[in-house]
This record gives C-alpha cells, structure tokens and sequence, in this order.
C-alpha cells in the first residue's frame, strides 16, 4: 500500500504500535501527533465514540494539512447503563489513570453476580483527508468483567476484562492475539479496507 503520511490523534505509544501492525503500513507512515509539538490538545466532548473521533481527526488534519487519522474506543457495561462509555479514560475523574479507573469499575460492579458482569470495548476509527473528506469505522468486542484483574500485558481495563470465547483477559493475552479479534482490530480491518481503496491504486 502506497500510503501517504497519516498523522495519529494519539500521545499513547501502546496505541499507536497496535495500530501500525492492524494497518499492516510502514511505522512512517503513521506518525503521532505527539511528534508536532504545537499540535493543541482537544477536548473529547462528543456524545459517541465517532462523533469523539471525527472531533480529534478533523483538529489534527485542520493543524498539520495532513491526512489524520484518531480513535475513539471505551468500555461499556451492561450493569452500569454503558458506562463508563466516553468517559472510559477519565473514569475516576483524571485522564488515563488506569489504576484508579479500574478500582471504580469494580466498587461499582461489587454486588453484581458474574452472569451480569456482561460488558464490551467499542472502538471508532475516523479518517479525515487534507481536503475534507471523512470515513469512519467501528468495532466491538463482547465480554465480561471480572472480579479481579489479571494479566500484565495491554492498558486499560484490559486485566478485568474477559473476552468472550476466551478463558484469559485482554491483559494475559498476546498483543499479535488481541489484535486478530479485539474491539479495535475489527474496526482497524474496516478501515484498512477503505485505505486499500484510496491508495493501493495510486
């Protein structure tokens, strides 16, 4: 794939090397926008995981002139009405505090028996061209959240989080595993294919 330079609405590094091996493109091509320094920061004030990651790709590609490209993903249980949802990072209250995010998730899942636990990650990759144009794709995975977490690998509530079909956590599991059926690799796969169709030919 002949792929321009694409800027990421990202400053986490775990991201951004998840989304290098989904796209199956050359780490140069994807460059996170925590390498333009000027870059502002913006506020994720949207309803919904697209409408979150349209506002982070349009802010990118209006900065840089670039193709950008951003993700919006979150943890959405059926126990809590779908929270923590959009607020998934900043659950307990600080941006990416994933240590106190997950402690909340469980005091408010404490008197919930495991068949209840039911849960998924959604995930919503939005690409915006230099000139305007705008594609999204979107991604779950069913699961449930367990009563303790396990697992080192992966960020998030991935050490509580138990997909379905499986009998280890997102955080036991391999990255390469993860990302063959995880929320973001189903939305990654939708969006590959609209890469595929903007510049295989070119």
């Amino acid at each position: 794939m002949n792929c321009p330079l694409i800027v990421v609405a990202t400053r986490n590094p775990h991201k951004l090397v998840e989304l290098r091996k989904l796209f199956g493109v050359p780490s140069a091509a994807l460059r996170p926008v925590a390498d333009f320094p000027d870059a502002p920061d913006v506020e994720e004030d949207g309803e919904t995981f697209v409408a979150n990651a349209l506002i982070k790709a349009r802010a990118v590609r209006d900065f840089t002139k670039a193709w950008a490209l951003a993700d919006d993903s979150g943890l959405e249980v059926d126990a809590l009405d779908g929270a923590p949802g959009v607020y998934s990072a900043r659950f307990a209250g600080v941006h990416g505090d994933d240590a106190a995010n997950n402690r909340l998730l469980l005091e408010k899942l404490a008197d919930v028996p495991a068949p209840q636990r039911t849960a998924h990650f959604s995930c919503a990759i939005a690409l915006v061209s230099p000139d305007g144009r705008e594609f999204t794709a979107t991604g779950i995975c069913p699961g449930r959240i367990l009563h303790d977490p396990r697992g080192s690998n992966g960020f998030g509530y991935d050490p509580l989080f138990l997909p379905d079909g499986h009998d280890r956590t997102f955080a036991e599991l391999e990255s390469e595993v993860k990302c063959t059926f995880s929320h973001r690799a189903v939305a990654a796969a939708a969006m590959r294919e609209t890469l595929q169709s903007l510049f295989v030919a070119r």
